[in-house]
């Protein structure tokens, strides 16, 4: 089979680096990367960096290839185009279709999605100027994502930072499997997520904890920060995940903190996903030293106390309109298979949503990819195939969407 074709256009700012990052995940992922550079992006990147990294030739003008068509073929042959990292000029010069240069002319001539992920300072991020150019740009289809909050140049910090390349390479991934994955319409909606494993702990060194990476949990925040949700992640612990960008984080450790916080972010929100796997148990004494191994003592006895069910308190205490969406990690048994033990629990516990995944034998924890069926409280229940879990985020936030709208 083919591979992908994707364009990487590279814009004139510091962060032209971290494209480097973004072409390796690519092609080290099977894509065909062609990366195309303004001039001022080479003033930070040499051509030479990139050429070894795509194994393309690199341009900057329309006049180099001239009988191949170069400044039109780019563009009408790729699967993808994304602009990392997009400045505020590229912004302005793409919304008013100015061609002035081999990566302008490929944006003009391009007929698949184009994904722009900005980075440059915060008051050039606000400027009226860039919002129109940013809604302008989003209107006629194109994909122009939230920057990440951090550090930027200098001793400058604010909103503007370029999105970790992980994170872009995630979404590009994404792109190509669903054009249609991130529309702007969770734009005005809070939403709150919760994500990873907590622990709880026995004595200062040993916890009570499962095998939950986070990464589900993530994907489902990225890509409602995408869609346009002013989103808030409590995250438990998880495998040294980068926040995603435009989401607020929350970390947390116990399923009592977990329990405090999403309480806290859900009393303002329109939706709450309960991603997280909260411990059922906690040792019902802690230990303020290290509990060692004796040959003279008889072995210690853990008592266990119930943690408080996060989700069915969401349930009960959920404003009017809100809508809940729970998680479940299930295994067949004795008494009934994976969807059965699903169906039961969402009766139990009234979510209006719920995700179950089929776990053990290396699925869904720890994974890149994931696989189950979203069940619904009026009864529908939508297979999930195995694939990334940006995927499952995409389909799942089609149906909260499709439910805020009854």
């Amino acid at each position: 089979m083919s591979k992908p074709r994707v364009v990487l256009g590279v814009g004139g700012g510091i962060a032209a680096y971290k494209a480097c990052e973004v072409l390796r995940g690519l092609t080290e992922s099977g894509h065909d990367v062609r990366v195309v550079p303004t001039e001022a992006a080479l003033n930070f990147v040499g051509a030479a960096t990139f050429e070894a990294l795509s194994g393309h030739p690199v341009h900057t003008g329309v006049f180099t290839e001239v009988p191949e068509v170069q400044h039109v073929r780019v563009g009408k042959e790729a699967d993808l185009v994304l602009v990392v990292p997009a400045t505020a000029n590229l912004l302005a010069k793409a919304a008013h279709g100015i061609a002035d240069d081999l990566l302008t002319n490929t944006l003009l001539t391009a007929r698949c999605p184009v994904a722009f992920f900005p980075a440059m300072h915060t008051e050039m991020w606000e400027h009226p100027a860039t919002r129109d150019n940013v809604a302008l740009l989003r209107s006629r289809g194109m994909i122009v994502t939230e920057p990440d909050s951090g550090r930027l140049t200098g001793v400058d910090t604010g909103k503007g930072r370029l999105a970790n390349p992980a994170e872009i390479v995630d979404l590009a991934k994404l792109l190509l499997a669903r054009p249609d994955a991130l529309p702007r319409d969770l734009e005005g909606v809070r939403v709150v997520v919760s994500a990873g494993g907590t622990r709880e702990p026995l004595d200062p060194v040993r916890y009570l904890s499962n095998r939950s990476s986070g990464k589900q949990g993530y994907a489902l925040a990225r890509v409602a920060a995408q869609r346009g949700a002013d989103v808030t992640l409590v995250a438990a612990h998880t495998v040294a995940l980068p926040d995603p960008a435009g989401a607020t984080v929350r970390h947390v450790s116990t399923a009592e903190e977990m329990r405090q916080a999403v309480h806290a972010a859900a009393a303002e929100a329109d939706v709450v996903v309960m991603a997280a796997a909260v411990a059922d148990f906690r040792p019902a004494n802690r230990a303020d030293h290290k509990i060692k191994k004796s040959d003279d003592q008889p072995d210690p006895v853990i008592t266990l106390d119930r943690n408080a069910d996060i989700l069915a308190e969401l349930v009960r205490n959920r404003r009017s309109g809100q809508v809940v969406v729970g998680f479940a990690a299930e295994t067949g048994d004795a008494q009934g298979s994976v969807l059965d033990h699903a169906r039961t629990k969402l009766k139990r516990k009234g979510a209006d949503l719920l995700m179950v995944n089929a776990v053990g034998d290396g699925k869904a924890f720890g994974t890149e990819d994931n696989s189950g069926w979203l069940l619904g409280s009026d009864g529908t229940e939508i297979p999930i195939p195995l694939g990334a879990k940006a995927e499952l985020a995409s389909t799942l936030w089609d149906a909260v969407v499709s439910f805020m709208k009854r």
